[in-house]
């Protein structure tokens, strides 16, 4: 994990979220999103909270925290910024996702947008982890990973992110 926020080039950024937080046994847990079937981009995948950067927003953690709140409810000032995970390229955002590493403060409480959100996933970080949970298929001169949550499949840009921020390549 890089405390510098990465230049983006040129072209639509966007920022998300990877909140993590203690639960009341002390594990630790990450927030993840589950995309309504309606939305006309990603719908149905599961996420971080995140969009696209808007004119206003003075950088990626201001993108992040403005969507974390819009998604999840997350108070922005009850984020502890820990850093950033290598800035992702995807198909829609090209040439950045740019995530954004954070510690909620308790009390969490989560509140899911009903138009961007149908599910919240709270993983146990240990279990993301865990490579006996994750499996991969090849695809052109990549690996695409994939993680099940409950019946939803974690892939893609997300699995990346997420396998980048437990340590696993």
């Amino acid at each position: 994990m890089n405390d510098q926020a990465p230049v983006p080039g040129e072209g639509p950024v966007a920022a998300v979220l990877a909140a993590l937080y203690e639960d009341d046994d002390g594990s630790v847990r990450i927030v993840l999103t589950k995309r309504p079937d309606t939305m006309p981009t990603h719908a149905g995948h599961i996420s971080f909270p995140g969009g696209r950067a808007h004119p206003s927003d003075r950088g990626p953690v201001e993108t992040a925290l403005r969507e974390a709140h819009e998604e999840v409810g997350i108070d922005p000032s009850a984020v502890e910024v820990l850093g950033f995970l290598p800035p992702i390229d995807t198909v829609e955002f090209k040439p950045w996702v740019i995530p954004v590493v954070g510690r909620l403060r308790a009390p969490v409480v989560l509140v899911p947008s009903e138009r961007e959100v149908a599910r919240i996933y709270t993983p146990l970080l240990e279990d993301l982890a865990d490579t006996d949970h994750w499996w991969s298929v090849p695809w052109n001169e990549h690996e695409v990973w994939y993680y099940d949550l409950g019946g939803d499949t974690l892939w893609g840009a997300t699995a990346r992110m997420v396998r980048s921020l437990v340590g696993l390549p």
